[in-house]
Order: C-alpha cells, then structure tokens, then sequence
C-alpha cells in the first residue's frame, strides 16, 4: 500500500464509510477507491479535490504530508 493509499484509507476509516458509501457520496467508483487505497493506482488531482472538500480537510492532510 502507498502512502497516499494509506492516507485516504485512513480519512475514510475515521470517518466510519465504507468504500462504498464513500463512492455513493462522492460520485467515485468504489473500484477506483480500492485501486487507490491498495496503490494500484494513484487519484487524479480531481479526485483529491473532490475527497479533500467532502471530508472538509487540505490536500496536505488527505495525502498524509505533514513534513513541510
């Protein structure tokens, strides 16, 4: 799993959705979910915006950087 993977997983778990309410609430595929979660793939920019907003939290914080 990526760091980024690890990340959004974590902001989903912390905020009790499974990977699909989290797709029905946000309009992204439960299948790209899992690919980002697990590394597969990495999310558009789009996609991180749209997580970032719905979860009301930075990019910084969605993608797990905290060293700036």
């Amino acid at each position: 799993m990526s760091k980024i993977g690890e990340a959004l997983k974590y902001q989903r778990e912390a905020a009790n959705l499974s990977q699909s309410s989290l797709a029905k609430e946000t309009g992204i595929s439960q299948q790209k979910i899992s690919y980002y979660e697990s590394g597969k793939h990495t999310p558009s920019i789009d996609d991180c915006i749209l997580l970032a907003d719905f979860y009301g939290i930075t990019l910084d914080e969605l993608v797990g950087r905290k060293d700036f």
